[in-house]
């Protein structure tokens, strides 16, 4: 699934590399962009191609992604950027580790390689990224590389246990999903993925960046206070 906003100069690039033989469908939801995402994506034979009326925000583009996938009978559904950040060719891979059993959840990570900062990603994003990440884990439990990676694969079980429609329509609908996966008790496994940082890929001002960490700390606080048993959030309910 290809969660799009402004992507028509890479969208092409990307779909390309999609490797035919393993995937069955792909789906591209629009988030009412202001450039031709939808006309390419129609041009590329993209058979599902869903635009909205309005841009909704990232979250609302995931759930239209998800309740589409789930519609279809999918089995594993992986999310990836047509802005090409993400390379297409670890597709096999994720998909591999959900089918096998092995994970439900399969995380690409741009932090396990080293490559982050030779990749391009700004320097107080990568600082971002590990203050976070590591405020995460001490507050989850979990030991994930990386939180805020856009490259994710999931069992259709995954997507079905949870109350994705609950949660917030911007960028911080990740955290909350990936939060929500680790309150259950699921597995996440993660493979190491190359990062592209250039001018044509997305990617939010340091504004939305306060306003996302922020809201990361809050999710944070939140599982944590639920394995403490001191609150019950309505995220995790």
């Amino acid at each position: 699934m290809l969660p799009a906003y402004n992507a028509a100069q890479t969208v092409a690039q990307t779909v390309r590399e999609i490797p035919g033989d393993l995937v069955d469908e792909i789906i591209l939801v629009d988030d009412a962009s202001q450039d031709d995402t939808v006309e390419v994506a129609e041009s590329l034979g993209i058979r599902h191609v869903i635009r909205h009326d309005r841009n909704r925000g990232y979250g609302a583009n995931q759930k239209t992604c998800y309740r589409k996938a789930l519609a279809l009978d999918a089995d594993i559904v992986i999310m990836l950027h047509p802005d090409y950040q993400y390379t297409p060719m670890l597709l096999p891979a994720m998909a591999s580790l959900v089918a096998s059993g092995l994970f439900p959840v399969v995380l690409g990570s741009r932090i396990l390689g080293g490559g982050a900062i030779s990749g391009g990603m700004p320097v107080y994003k990568y600082l971002a990224n590990r203050a976070l990440t590591l405020f995460q884990n001490l507050c989850t439990g979990a030991k994930l590389s990386e939180y805020h990676t856009g490259y994710r694969a999931f069992s259709a079980e995954v997507l079905q246990a949870l109350n994705l429609d609950g949660n917030s329509d911007d960028f911080i609908f990740d955290n909350q999903m990936l939060a929500q996966i680790i309150h259950r008790g699921y597995p996440i496994g993660e493979i190491t993925c190359p990062t592209r940082y250039f001018e044509e890929a997305s990617s939010i001002n340091l504004a939305r960046s306060v306003v996302y960490g922020l809201g990361v700390v809050g999710v944070s606080l939140q599982h944590l206070g639920s394995r403490l048993g001191l609150i019950r959030p309505t995220l995790f309910q």
